[in-house]
């Protein structure tokens, strides 16, 4: 979340963070919007007997804000599917790992235990089923050999804050919609070299950049 603030407070970037909505009271995302001058508001679960009651408070707060897109950052609980379709095509949640792998939770501590060569993250439109909307963006990153389950989120996490808010943008300027099944791309959304290729950290030179392999997106 702080990424996404930090991504739309650059001058060209197409869109504009108008509040942040926490179920949680003790959220530190909360205090760090307040700080930069942004509208937040808090739907804790307790107040209400329903999930679809509290989803609905959460769309009543989000259409005062004046909210044209969400996004999902940290909010760990599945969302009711009137909520979903009501915000279908303009909700964006971002997962740590190559979708569709890995879904759910424990993704890296998953990929290790796999054997997997390269994980990562996906940024994806949200629909009713868990982590299964289509794909806007992904980044790859290597598993090395030594890996920790905390080394590799690490890894993932500068992914994550390098694709979220290009996902963002593609999704506000229009670039980027979800139609049916499908993310469509307009013309000139991203560019990738017709040689492109990823391959994992056992078969590259001696050194590796790291990062640039987080950046082969969408």
């Amino acid at each position: 979340m702080m990424r996404l603030v930090e991504a739309a407070a650059e001058r060209d970037f197409p869109a504009t963070i108008v509040g942040v909505v926490s179920d949680r009271s003790d959220a530190m995302g909360l205090r760090y919007a307040e700080s930069k001058g942004i509208a937040t508001r808090v739907v804790e679960r307790k107040s209400f007997a329903s999930k679809d009651l509290h989803d609905a408070a959460i769309h009543k707060e989000l259409s005062a804000l004046g909210t044209e897109i969400v996004c999902l950052a940290g909010y760990m609980r599945l969302l009711t599917t009137p909520f979903v379709e009501t915000w279908a095509g303009r909700m964006i949640n971002i997962h740590p790992a190559l979708l569709p792998a890995f879904k759910g939770l424990d993704t890296h501590r998953r990929a290790l235990d796999e054997g997997v060569r390269l994980h990562g993250c996906t940024v994806h439109f949200v629909t009713p089923e868990m982590d299964d909307g289509p794909i806007i963006a992904q980044a790859a990153v290597p598993v090395l050999p030594d890996d920790t389950e905390e080394a590799l989120a690490a890894r993932v996490l500068k992914a994550e804050h390098h694709i979220y808010p290009l996902a963002l943008s593609l999704v506000a300027a229009g670039k980027a919609r979800m139609e049916g099944r499908r993310s469509v791309f307009s013309d000139g959304a991203y560019t990738v070299a017709a040689d492109a290729t990823l391959s994992s950290i056992g078969v590259l030179a001696e050194e590796v950049d790291v990062e640039a392999l987080a950046r082969f997106t969408p």
